[in-house]
């Protein structure tokens, strides 16, 4: 019988791109939150884990070679599901090649750019003292909409980011690209993307990989304890 994978993970678009994953391969998997808001990610036992203090990371009983392994960053953890299943990762050389640009067009672009686009326009302005910066937030959030004006031609042409396929590129950039509302973005212009975004939130494996410790998810916004965990100097 298959030991579960041990998550490490809290319900933020990188959380989410794991348990999504997860869910998709159908593999077993125990969730061990951390609250980034309360700083358990600086926790020296969840540092042997991922020592840049982030999650989402997992360890897998059931290694190479049999062997227990820990790995963090969601971009590496999603490549290592994908081999260790022979799932989603793209059936020949150009399919992978392909699944790769457009993860690390996420872990390089989006992810960052995304984030970005959150901080300054809803938790910046929200801050003790106000930080309501225009250039910050006109600088993120047109980068925000350029990249989703690549995807969105992207889409154009394929049902899914790395081709006629579903992939861990797209467990990547959706549950990025599904907070569009936040990043003050609209999909008026970018029909391609909102065609792809309500049919991956229609698959089964994504809802219940969204809705893993959903009622953890809170509004920073108000909390300044969590501030300063999340945006203090460390």
């Amino acid at each position: 019988m298959t030991k579960p994978i041990d998550l490490y993970y809290w319900p933020t678009p990188n959380g989410w791109k794991i348990s999504i994953a997860l869910e998709e391969m159908g593999l077993p998997y125990a969730v061990h939150l951390i609250n980034i808001g309360a700083g358990e990610q600086f926790a020296p036992d969840f540092l042997k884990i991922a020592p840049n203090n982030r999650m989402p990371a997992i360890v897998d009983p059931e290694g190479p070679d049999g062997q227990p392994i820990s790995i963090f960053e969601s971009g590496a953890i999603l490549q290592y599901l994908a081999r260790k299943t022979g799932q989603f990762g793209g059936a020949s050389e150009r399919d992978r090649v392909a699944v790769e640009q457009w993860l690390m067009w996420q872990m390089g672009g989006l992810g960052p750019m995304a984030g970005q686009a959150h901080h300054f326009l809803k938790y910046a302005p929200a801050m003790d003292p106000p930080n309501d910066l225009p250039y910050a937030k006109d600088r993120y959030r047109n980068e925000v909409a350029r990249l989703y004006g690549v995807l969105d031609r992207k889409l154009a042409q394929t049902a899914y980011v790395a081709g006629d396929f579903y992939s861990i590129a797209d467990m990547a950039i959706w549950p990025w690209a599904s907070l569009w509302e936040g990043q003050q973005q609209t999909l008026d212009d970018k029909p391609n993307l909102r065609r792809w975004l309500e049919e991956l939130a229609a698959r089964p494996a994504v809802q219940r990989g969204m809705a893993v410790a959903a009622e953890k998810r809170a509004n920073i916004q108000s909390d300044r304890k969590a501030q300063d965990v999340l945006f203090g100097k460390r």
